[in-house]
C-alpha cells in the first residue's frame, strides 16, 4: 500500500477488516494494518530521514552507497506521501483532520523540520524538490487551533530566510528557493525581515543576471515585497527612499534591458499609485532626477513602456506644488509635450485615460 494512497486509505482497512472477521483473519489484518502509518508518524520518519542526509551532505554527491540509495529512495516516498496529505490523491480530497496533524507535527518545537527539508533540499531529484515546494506552499496556510503556526516558526527562525535568498547565488537551487521564499513572505514578520535586510540591495543585482528565468523570478519577489504587505512596505520606502530610488533609477529604469524596463516601470507606477505611499508619492514627483528619468520613458518606442511611465509622469505633472526646478524642466520642454500627447492614444478605448491626459495637457498648457 503506498503512502499516496492515505487520504482514503482508513475506509478501504475498515471494509477490509470487517470481511477478515476472526482468527487468521484477524492474523491478515494484523500485518495490513502495520503498513499504514499516521500524518505525525510520516512527518516523524521523514526528519529522522532528512537529519541522515543533512549529516551526509558530501556523501550524497559522491559515491554511491546501497543504503544512503535506500535512505534517499524512503526520503522520496515520504515526501510524496506528506504531499497527498495535504492535497489528496486525486481520488480523495484531503482530510481536516489528517492535514492539521501533519502541521502540528512539521512545526512542533525544537525539530526543524523546514529546515532540514530547505537544507537537503539541492541534494534532492528534481521531481522531490517540486514536491517539497508544494508541501511548503500548503503548509504556509494551514491553520492550527485558528492559527497560521507557520508565521509563529519563522518569526523565530528568520535566520532561514538568509538561507533562501543565498538561494539566488547558486543557480541549480535558485528558481525551487525561491519559490519557497515567496511563500514566506506571505506572513508580514518574514516579508518584513527581508525589507529590513541587506538582501533587499542584492535584488537589482540579481535582476540583472543573465539567465532569464532567475532573473524575472528575482523581479516576482522583488514585488512582492513591495506591494503584499502595504504598511510594511510604505514604512520600508520611506526609511530608504534615497539609496533605493536612486538604485532604481540607474539600474532598472534605466537598463539597457527591455523587459526590465518593461516592469520596473509598471511596477513603480503599482507603488506610487498606492494610497498607503502617499507621503513617499509627494517626495518622487518633487525630484527633478526622477522626473527627466520619466521623461525618456515616455520616448521609449514600446507603447507598453510609455503608457506606463504616463501614469507615473501625470502626477508630476498635475501637482498643484510643484518645486521651481520641476516647473522649469516642463515649460521647457511644454511644445514637445503637448505634440507628444495630441498623438498618444492607446490601442483600446480607455475614457480614465483620457480624462488623465486631459489633466495633463491642461496643466501643462498653462504653465
Amino acid at each position: 500500500m503506498t503512502g499516496c494512497l492515505w487520504p482514503c486509505a482508513a475506509a478501504a482497512i475498515a471494509t477490509v477488516a470487517a470481511a477478515m472477521g476472526s482468527g487468521a483473519g484477524r492474523r491478515g489484518w494484523g500485518l495490513f494494518r502495520s503498513k499504514t502509518r499516521s500524518p505525525m508518524e510520516v512527518v516523524r520518519h521523514t526528519r529522522d530521514l532528512l537529519s541522515y542526509v543533512a549529516e551526509n551532505l558530501e556523501a550524497c554527491n559522491s559515491s554511491r552507497d546501497a543504503k544512503r540509495e535506500q535512505k534517499m529512495a524512503d526520503l522520496r516516498k515520504n515526501i510524496r506521501e506528506m504531499k497527498c496529505i495535504l492535497y489528496g490523491n486525486g481520488e480523495a480530497e484531503p482530510v481536516t483532520e489528517a492535514c492539521t496533524n501533519l502541521t502540528k507535527e512539521f512545526f512542533k518545537e525544537n525539530t526543524n523540520t523546514l529546515r532540514l527539508l530547505i537544507v537537503c533540499l539541492p541534494y534532492l531529484d528534481l521531481e522531490t524538490q517540486k514536491d517539497v515546494t508544494q508541501i511548503v506552499a500548503n503548509l504556509q496556510r494551514q491553520k492550527v487551533d485558528s492559527r497560521i503556526i507557520a508565521s509563529d516558526y519563522l518569526d523565530a527562525n528568520k535566520d532561514l530566510l538568509d538561507t533562501l535568498m543565498f538561494g539566488y547565488d547558486n543557480l541549480d537551487i535558485a528558481i525551487h528557493y525561491s519559490t519557497i521564499l515567496r511563500d514566506c513572505i506571505r506572513h508580514q514578520v518574514a516579508a518584513w525581515y527581508v525589507l529590513e535586510s541587506e538582501h533587499m540591495r542584492k535584488f537589482f543585482d540579481y535582476i540583472q543576471l543573465p539567465d532569464f528565468n532567475i532573473a524575472s523570478d528575482a523581479f516576482r519577489t522583488f514585488k512582492e515585497l513591495l506591494t503584499r504587505h502595504k504598511s510594511s512596505a510604505a514604512e520600508f520606502l520611506s526609511k530608504n527612499y534615497d539609496w533605493f530610488f536612486s538604485e532604481f533609477n540607474s539600474k532598472l529604469l534605466s537598463s539597457p534591458n527591455y523587459i526590465i524596463r518593461r516592469q520596473a516601470t509598471q511596477l513603480l507606477g503599482d507603488v506610487l499609485l498606492d494610497r498607503s505611499n502617499t507621503t513617499m508619492m509627494v517626495c518622487y514627483v518633487n525630484s527633478k532626477e526622477n522626473l527627466i528619468v520619466l521623461m525618456n520613458l515616455l520616448r521609449e518606442q514600446s507603447k507598453v513602456i510609455q503608457v506606463e511611465a504616463f501614469h507615473v509622469f501625470k502626477l508630476f505633472a498635475v501637482n498643484q506644488n510643484k518645486p521651481r526646478e520641476i516647473v522649469g524642466i516642463l515649460s521647457a520642454n511644454k511644445n514637445k509635450i503637448l505634440r507628444f500627447l495630441a498623438d498618444f492614444t492607446l490601442d483600446k478605448e480607455d475614457n480614465q485615460f483620457e480624462v488623465d491626459k486631459a489633466k495633463v495637457i491642461a496643466e501643462i498648457s498653462a504653465l
